[in-house]
């Protein structure tokens, strides 16, 4: 089982190292792939006001410290084709976020360059496409070295809702891994006005039934103070709480 779990945007290397750590324990405990997630950048917040992140640089910095310093696997965002290729040295999984999905030029350029290194690309499916419209994706991606993760679908405003059957036939039609990210699904996208609201309540009930379909990975933000984090509070999971959701994750996954 793929493990891709971290805070949503970075806040220092200390804080980055800490959660890698507490979290690559865990994987380890429970035999899970981990991978440290983090965005140096988050461009799409609800608000212009909105905290985004250490910016590139220094962001890929505190990623290269993770990876040195607790030696497991790390994946973050591109938003623009420029950035594919000074991310790329620092991390194992490229990430293309839910709107950017059908970006032609950065989901080419972004495979091109991640099946050169043998790394991955990790697309998000956007929360406006139906499952089958993943084809047209793959159509520019190809398979080789790309994943696919649903993060829910869009009902009505501010609201998504988690299509299993959607996931069932992606798992089905199309030859890649396919992750589910538990916490965005729960998200309320610009639900509080000026930033998206969620409840991380429904997290651990959504994570048990997409393993107990066979999932090939879960996506899962997690942070120490998640209601005073900078970005996405309301639908990342404790730190403290992780350990009793890896335990259902190992109880519910196939053999």
């Amino acid at each position: 089982m793929k493990i891709i779990a971290g805070p949503c945007q970075l806040e220092s290397s200390e804080h980055a190292i800490e959660i890698a750590s507490a979290l690559k324990e865990l994987c380890d405990k429970y035999e899970f792939e981990f991978y440290f997630k983090s965005s140096y950048d988050k461009a799409n917040r609800t608000s212009l006001h909105g905290k985004r992140g250490p910016g590139i640089f220094q962001g890929l910095q505190w990623l290269s410290d993770v990876r040195d310093e607790v030696g497991c696997k790390v994946l973050t965002d591109v938003h623009e084709v420029w950035q594919v290729k000074e991310v790329l040295p620092t991390v194992d999984v490229l990430q293309i976020p839910a709107f950017l999905c059908r970006q032609t030029d950065l989901l080419i350029r972004s495979v091109e360059l991640a099946s050169l290194t043998n790394k991955v690309v990790n697309i998000k499916k956007g929360q406006f496409l139906a499952p089958w419209d993943v084809k047209g994706i793959l159509s520019k991606t190809g398979t080789d070295n790309v994943w696919i993760t649903d993060r829910g679908t869009s009902f009505g405003y501010n609201t998504l809702v988690t299509d299993f059957t959607g996931i069932q036939y992606m798992r089905n039609e199309f030859d890649v891994p396919i992750i589910f990210d538990a916490t965005h699904s729960v998200q309320k996208p610009g639900g509080n006005g000026n930033s998206s609201g969620g409840n991380r309540d429904y997290v651990p009930g959504l994570i048990r039934a997409a393993v107990a379909q066979g999932i090939d990975g879960l996506f899962i933000e997690c942070h120490q103070d998640p209601d005073n984090a900078p970005s996405d509070g309301p639908n990342m999971l404790k730190l403290e709480d992780c350990e009793k959701v890896f335990k259902e994750i190992k109880r519910y996954s196939y053999e």
